[in-house]
């Protein structure tokens, strides 16, 4: 495993261990970043406003009419 004793390597040693740490804190940032987008996705999808509600029909965000595409001006 280690040998602390050999002055060799104690520096090899302490150096393995302190990337071993710096890795692992990456990691955990990375995956409470990963849980916390999933998490929020999923409270997004379950929204009261996010569900298709067949007797409302197509709701708009501003409340205006829909326009039919034969009816639209051309753009030009």
């Amino acid at each position: 495993m280690f040998d602390w004793s050999d002055p060799n390597t104690f520096w090899l040693n302490i150096t393995d261990i302190a990337l071993g740490a710096v890795t692992l804190a990456c990691l955990a940032v990375v995956v409470y970043a990963a849980l916390r987008e999933a998490f929020a996705r999923v409270k997004l999808r379950q929204d009261s406003h996010a569900f298709a509600v067949p007797e409302l029909g197509m709701t708009m965000a501003d409340g205006g009419e829909p326009v039919n595409p034969s009816t639209k001006p051309d753009k030009k």
